[in-house]
């Protein structure tokens, strides 16, 4: 009599084929998807013999289903333009966390929460290295990563200016040319210092510096911060003093900022930045390499995973370095559903660096990594696994004609 089990698992695995396949196309625009085929074995034999040469005679119990790998090739890159997107070129996964709960996924459409946090699309916190005064930090562990818009740059104190002036060489003994310039304490208030530059000779000139009275706790006039020379060469070159005017200070701000220690660069290598000649006294440009406090205006994600902010006060800093996890065994991997996959003794456990490092991918900020299925390849494989049930069916109902007849026999 025939064996109704062998058909039947045929049509379980052919079923079984059939869902992993329409599964796939589900997924066909579901970001970092990574394609599921389905791989039979045959099941037992049974032995029914041996020929005259000796050769077993055997009969198979039907198929099943042996594995179901994933395919972890590279799906292709979209350029979103969102900061916050970001697609792996390469192995590894990234590190998100939830409850207490790491898991693991290939899907980099990323949003920030109402704390400013990294978060994938459920909720889960993104992982990495900390930053630490602008510096990533390995050591400190993994922890989620935090690129609110509140976040402030704090303020630099100048500790360097520069005018690129001109005084005029034809004006009489006495004459007063003044320029201002705006300096940062280390609070980033602004603080409004005046050259006054008086000639007193031939090729001579005296500088004096001096801020309001009212922003070092004073009254009156301004405070004098600073006295000394210039002597200009017959070219208009600077003579002396031969190097840059140092440790000028102000002392006691008002604001209670530290006191303000700054250098006046008179040399841009070895050019004079005042100069006198014959031409009306003007300021072409100050300089100064102070600023104020600063919040994040918008950030960017590099291959190596570091996240650098830029803010309004014109400075960068980083803010922490998105991690890849590397697996010694992928397809151990567990899919837990939400683009997720969780680790498990087969997989082995997560090893985690920097992307470019140790086999692990790079990162392309502002892109997704797309579905890597291919839609050609599923239709081909859903025809051939239609066949397959088709088939099978197809023996069932021959096998049930059979066992009609055989009870017929008694008739």
């Amino acid at each position: 009599m025939p064996t109704f089990s062998i058909p039947l698992s045929g049509l379980t695995a052919s079923s079984i084929a059939l869902s992993a396949i329409a599964n796939n196309l589900a997924n066909l625009n579901t970001v970092g998807y990574k394609d599921t085929r389905v791989l039979f074995r045959d099941l037992f034999y049974q032995s029914l013999g041996t020929s005259g040469a000796g050769d077993p005679i055997q009969l198979g119990a039907g198929t099943t289903v042996s594995s179901m790998p994933a395919m972890f090739t590279q799906g292709s890159v979209d350029p979103s333009g969102v900061p916050t997107d970001v697609a792996i070129m390469g192995d590894g996964f990234f590190a998100v966390q939830k409850d207490g709960i790491t898991s693991y996924t290939r899907a980099g459409n990323f949003s920030k929460d109402k704390d400013g946090f990294l978060v994938t699309a459920e909720g889960e916190q993104v992982m990495g290295y900390p930053a630490i005064n602008g510096a990533v930090d390995t050591g400190q562990g993994l922890v989620p990563l935090q690129l609110g818009s509140g976040m402030i740059s704090p303020p630099t104190a100048t500790s360097t200016i520069q005018l690129r002036s001109n005084l005029d060489a034809t004006a009489p003994v006495g004459t007063v040319f003044p320029a201002t310039i705006g300096v940062y304490d280390s609070l980033g208030a602004t603080h409004i210092l005046t050259f006054n530059f008086t000639k007193t000779a031939s090729n001579a000139w005296n500088y004096s510096i001096s801020i309001p009275a009212a922003e070092v706790g004073a009254t009156g006039n301004p405070v004098v911060v600073k006295t000394g020379a210039l002597t200009f060469d017959g070219n208009g070159n600077i003579a002396t003093p031969a190097g840059d005017v140092t440790g000028i200070a102000v002392t006691g701000l008002a604001d209670g900022a530290s006191d303000l220690t700054f250098d006046w660069k008179l040399y841009d290598g070895t050019s004079g930045l005042v100069t006198q000649v014959a031409t009306p006294s003007g300021t072409a440009s100050t300089q100064q390499d102070g600023s104020g406090s600063g919040s994040m205006t918008k950030f960017a994600i590099g291959s190596d995973g570091m996240i650098t902010g830029t803010f309004s006060n014109g400075k960068t800093a980083v803010m922490g370095q998105l991690v890849l996890a590397n697996f010694a065994n992928t397809q151990g991997l567990v899919r837990s559903g939400q683009n997720d996959f969780t680790a498990t003794l087969s997989s082995g456990q997560a090893v985690i660096g920097s992307p470019g490092t140790g086999g692990r991918g790079t990162l392309s900020g502002g892109a997704l990594e797309l579905s890597n299925v291919d839609i050609a390849k599923e239709f081909a494989s859903l025809i051939v696994a239609q066949r397959g049930f088709q088939a099978n069916a197809r023996a069932v109902t021959t096998f049930d004609e059979i066992t009609q007849d055989t009870i017929n026999l008694k008739r």
